[in-house]
């Protein structure tokens, strides 16, 4: 039987360690709240801007940038909005930087390996922008052995997602596919769902067709109104698909970093709620324990007493 000195050594260890899980799972539950009104205040403004990124395709025929001032990669709309045969996709992934999140950061990572030996089975090549260091040391690995290479590493933007970090993911990827290196942009990453849930999903950024999977499509009978572009629509597209693909990265940012806290908040509720369970179960350990060490000091008392 394992003596009290030991046990009472666990039960100060288990101690300890319930104080930080308790004190995360505190500090957890603050910032998820703020989070999750960021993503749900987002999403009507993401929707919008997608379907009016839509009406705004359909209504034009040909592309054209002989007119336009070009400085940067996003800027370039008609090569973004090119057509073309897909043979090297850009995977964005988004995890996070620190761990003591449940199996959020393994779901992420499992699914992102699954995809990229999907588009190998189809003999389409994988480049790689990782976004959390939890990603980055999950896949460095499956990666070099998949012959993926790691493009690009971010670290900031999934702790404090704003919009000029998401525009200067989608301008790295844009330069990506501006330059014919990549014809597809996807975003792995996780959709909140509530407090307690989420789940993983794979957005399509670029060719814009499969975008519209992610949110409602809009209905076929309805009747569009005539469009008017001023100055013309060039110049209107250029500024409109810079908005759409930030925006895109932007949510994709702020669902996973919801999704994230919302993960580690749960786990470290169960974690206090085991650490609990592990001193009540210690505690009668001791207590028995203890009882048995003090029964034993008597019947060596009485028998040396009896000796006598």
């Amino acid at each position: 039987m394992a003596n009290l000195k030991d046990i009472k050594n666990r039960i100060q260890s288990v101690e300890s360690t319930k104080k930080i899980t308790r004190a995360m799972k505190m500090v957890a539950a603050a910032k998820v709240k703020r989070s999750e009104t960021a993503v749900k205040a987002s999403r009507p403004y993401t929707k919008e801007l997608i379907n009016m990124f839509q009406k705004l395709l359909n209504s034009v025929d040909t592309y054209c940038s002989d007119t336009l001032k070009i400085k940067y990669a996003i800027d370039d709309y008609p090569a973004l909005l090119e057509k073309r045969e897909i043979k090297n996709v850009g995977l964005l992934i988004l995890s996070s930087n620190k761990g003591l999140a449940g199996a959020y950061n393994a779901n992420v990572v499992r699914d992102a390996i699954k995809r990229i030996l999907n588009y190998q089975k189809q003999g389409i090549g994988v480049e790689l922008f990782i976004a959390g260091q939890k990603g980055i040391s999950g896949i460095r690995k499956k990666a070099q052995q998949l012959g993926c290479p790691i493009v690009k590493k971010y670290f900031s933007a999934v702790d404090k997602p704003s919009p000029i970090e998401a525009r200067d993911i989608a301008e790295d990827l844009a330069e990506e596919y501006v330059a014919g290196k990549i014809d597809k942009i996807e975003i792995v990453t996780t959709r909140f769902k509530n407090m307690m849930s989420y789940f993983v999903e794979d957005w399509q950024v670029l060719p814009v067709a499969g975008v519209t999977d992610n949110l409602e499509r809009i209905s076929d009978n309805v009747i569009e109104p005539l469009m008017e572009f001023t100055p013309d629509k060039h110049h209107i597209l250029q500024k409109i698909v810079p908005m759409y693909m930030a925006n895109i990265f932007y949510q994709a940012l702020l669902e996973a970093q919801a999704s994230e806290l919302a993960s580690r908040m749960t786990s470290m509720s169960a974690a206090t709620t085991n650490a609990e369970k592990i001193i009540k179960d210690l505690s009668i350990q001791y207590n028995k324990t203890r009882q048995f060490a003090i029964t034993q000091e008597i019947i060596e008392v009485v028998n040396g007493a009896n000796s006598i």
